[in-house]
């Protein structure tokens, strides 16, 4: 049996060919590296740069320092990012200025894992 595996993120990981037993729990860590801090700035970068209205760019800031908070913390949950990662990118759906920020969201939603996959579907040409 041959298992051919591509890139997994995820703090524990199981690819097993037949049965699997496991005593004691599984216990893994979730590491922000330096590419999802990069990809967050990036995209505030595209919403300050944006041309759309205040209130929007507002609130766009208002849930990016939401993510960024969660990404600093000591054990940051993919759950908590997702929701204002979304939200952010129906704001720039919305206003129009997407594709410059087409990059930074699609690093981030790898980092997210499973919980990136709604924000994917929400990119033209990626979901």
């Amino acid at each position: 049996m041959v298992f051919n595996i591509g890139t997994q993120n995820a703090g524990v990981a199981n690819n097993v060919g037949r049965d699997q037993h496991i005593t004691g729990g599984q216990q893994g860590s979730l590491v922000v590296t330096p590419q999802v801090l990069q990809a967050l700035q990036s995209l505030r970068s595209v919403v300050t740069s944006a041309s759309v209205d205040d209130l929007t760019t507002a609130e766009a800031n208002r849930q990016l320092d939401s993510v960024e908070a969660e990404l600093r913390s000591q054990r940051p949950d993919p759950a908590r990012v997702a929701g204002p990662l979304e939200k952010v990118t129906r704001l720039l759906v919305a206003a129009g200025p997407l594709a410059a920020a087409v990059g930074p969201l699609h690093m981030l939603a790898g980092w997210l894992g499973s919980f990136g996959g709604s924000l994917l579907r929400l990119l033209p040409g990626l979901g």
